[in-house]
């Protein structure tokens, strides 16, 4: 009986696909099932980011996470107890932010551009999951989300993306690709990728039953000082 969760990271580039990855295999699980949580929703507020020498905020730097909150709210979960959380918009105007819900399931997936470079985290991962583009094709996707997702003007997404993106892809990200247990290539389409992902967790959930440790009373008993 498994009293925490099969934890896996997800990582990889800006537009190197692993929203579009996540939300697929949301689709494909119960939230009895999978509970996913993302560094996205995780970022401090905007007059708090760094800015570079010319002035612009700069959101692509492992200090723009609240590393804190991101990591307590893991703990939690691993931990069973719920988490909510208000949804983080990118300044979009257009968009109204939710209050997000993550209940506690026998497989955490933790997603974002940080998960491996953040120690604390990466050490407690059962699968780290890497992936891969080509620069061109991140570029487009990265232009496709900011433009309509953000609503952010293309001359900013371009300089962003020459200025911060790649400067942190290359320095916090790419670095752990030969820690990933698993490379997931996207420069097409990740189908195989997600159904072997699929059949490996369907495999886990019917193999490994899961139940929280309790003490007498209903008070959760798992602690961990470390993390």
């Amino acid at each position: 009986m498994a009293h925490r969760p099969f934890i896996i990271g997800i990582t990889g580039g800006s537009g190197s696909g692993k929203t579009t990855f996540i939300r697929r295999l949301r689709e494909r699980f119960s939230e009895e099932e999978v509970c996913i949580i993302s560094q996205d929703d995780y970022y401090r507020p905007r007059e708090e980011q760094e800015v570079d020498e010319f002035g612009v905020k700069n959101f692509d730097l492992p200090r723009s996470i609240d590393k804190k909150a991101f990591q307590a709210d893991i703990k939690r979960l691993i931990r069973g107890e719920v988490v909510t959380r208000r949804e983080y918009t990118f300044n979009n105007p257009d968009k109204e932010p939710r209050m997000l819900t993550f209940k506690p399931a026998p497989i955490l997936v933790i997603e974002g551009l940080f998960v491996l470079h953040y120690k604390k985290i990466r050490k407690r991962l059962d699968l780290k999951i890497y992936f891969h583009a080509k620069d061109n094709l991140k570029l487009i996707r990265r232009i496709q989300r900011d433009r309509i997702e953000r609503n952010y003007p293309l001359d900013d997404v371009l300089y962003r993306y020459q200025h911060h993106v790649l400067p942190t892809f290359e320095k916090y990200i790419k670095p752990y690709r030969e820690e990933a247990d698993l490379i997931i290539n996207n420069n097409r389409h990740f189908e195989m990728a997600l159904n072997v992902l699929t059949g490996f967790l369907r495999n886990y959930l019917e193999h490994e039953p899961f139940e929280l440790p309790q003490k007498p009373g209903g008070v959760l008993e798992m602690q961990d000082r470390n993390f």
